[in-house]
């Protein structure tokens, strides 16, 4: 008679306990550094970035427009729109790139997004000024400070600041020259207060966006989905396709399953990843649009163009992403995530101007993604879709970027295949 071949409890195999594991250090190694590190670096990067704009502020570009036209004061060479030009463009503080401009030089500026603000000296400040000392002073000479809110509401605000304390000062200068002026002796004490700090400062939009722009932060926004879209999605798509090709568990709450593998090369994988990612970046953007433009209001003009740039935009994200996955594997989404996201956040210039940031950010910005994005987006959105705001610059990098993914995905899955490090073949670990 044949033995009995049914399971006994002692068959069984022995199930490990959380509280044995515990116990463990090599478990507690990996998963500890990793945390420890991202947490660290994370705070650090991230605060870094805008824990103090003030301080760290250098050359922020801001206009500066003389169109007086009176004659100078008695005693004085030149008129007082020449002298507040002058001394203000002599500011050795370095916060500001004062550039003397035309008005229509600063309105160019303003709306090509080469400067965050403008100071604008009028045609008659001289004569008004000159009118306060006589017995027929009429209105307050004027300083009139525009601001530019398509390059960020932090951006418009530091620059509408310097402006009007630069305004400030230059009025209590002229306030000086008036109370030394031989008109000035007679004048009553209501007057003489006046002529202390003649000059009304005023200020107007130089260049206006649409209500539904977040203040200016509508296209870092909309950037951060296109590069959130790419990233995500690109992890999506190659998770999905390892799981469908048998190289990785199918797990859906308790239940558990593997298909069966299919073999295939990992550059073949690579290629497969990447047209699907070039497809369903399709849908994404498509969705996006929807959502920002179609549902909430978003201001946006050029849709078209907006449309076919963001789908490039992400597709270039989601490619980079399937490179990186394909050459480091399993620390691929960990690296990513620093490429597109950790490292593009703070160094977008998007929230804090780059210009008031310490120099290691400004120098991730010359080629981290979300910077060179961001600023299409914002040409598109804000500055009338104008090449020289930054969208030619944008579309080259783009360009730069995908065909890097290209060549250094297809370059590492290429090694990995000649020399035999196929995915059908797991390697031993200690």
């Amino acid at each position: 008679m044949a033995a009995d071949s049914t399971p006994t409890a002692d068959d069984a195999p022995v199930r490990a306990s959380a509280a044995a594991l515990l116990r463990r250090p090599k478990l507690w190694l990996v998963p500890t550094v990793l945390c420890g590190l991202l947490a660290f670096l994370l705070s650090l990067l991230y605060m870094g970035g805008i824990v103090n704009p003030n301080g760290e502020l250098r050359h922020l570009p801001i206009g500066i427009v003389n169109t007086d036209q009176g004659r100078p004061l008695p005693g004085q060479n030149t008129n007082l729109g020449t002298q507040i030009t002058r001394s203000i463009t002599a500011d050795t503080s370095g916060k500001a790139d004062w550039q003397p401009l035309t008005r229509a030089q600063a309105q160019d500026r303003l709306a090509s997004g080469k400067i965050y603000g403008a100071l604008v000296v009028p045609a008659d400040f001289t004569t008004v000024t000159a009118a306060l000392t006589t017995a027929n002073a009429g209105t307050r000479p004027t300083l009139t400070v525009l601001t530019n809110p398509g390059m960020g509401s932090l951006g418009s605000s530091l620059a509408s600041r310097i402006t009007q304390q630069a305004a400030q000062q230059a009025s209590l200068a002229v306030g000086e020259q008036l109370m030394d002026s031989p008109a000035t002796a007679q004048a009553d004490a209501t007057t003489r207060l006046v002529l202390t700090d003649p000059v009304a400062v005023t200020t107007q939009v130089g260049h206006p966006i649409g209500d539904h722009s977040g203040l200016g932060l509508s296209a870092f926004y909309y950037t951060l989905l296109l590069v959130l879209a790419g990233f995500l999605g690109g992890n999506v798509i190659s998770n999905g396709v390892d799981t469908g090709l048998g190289y990785a568990d199918n797990e859906i709450g308790p239940w558990h399953a593997r298909r069966p593998t299919v073999p295939i090369s990992r550059t073949q994988t690579l290629l497969l990843k990447m047209a699907m990612t070039a497809g369903i970046t399709v849908l994404t953007t498509t969705l996006v649009m929807i959502a920002t433009v179609g549902i909430l209001g978003m201001d946006a003009s050029h849709l078209p163009l907006l449309w076919i740039y963001s789908y490039c935009a992400s597709l270039a994200v989601g490619l980079g992403v399937q490179a990186i996955n394909a050459a480091f594997g399993g620390i691929g989404q960990l690296v990513s995530m620093f490429v597109f996201i950790v490292l593009g956040l703070p160094s977008s210039g998007s929230t804090v101007p780059l210009e008031a940031v310490p120099g290691f950010y400004r120098f991730l910005s010359v080629f981290e993604p979300m910077r060179q994005l961001s600023v299409g987006v914002r040409a598109i959105l804000f500055f009338d879709a104008r090449a020289d705001a930054g969208l030619t610059r944008a579309w080259i990098m783009i360009a730069v970027g995908a065909a890097l993914a290209l060549l250094f995905g297809l370059a590492m899955t290429r090694y990995y295949d000649r020399k035999g490090l196929h995915r059908l073949t797991p390697q031993p670990s200690d």
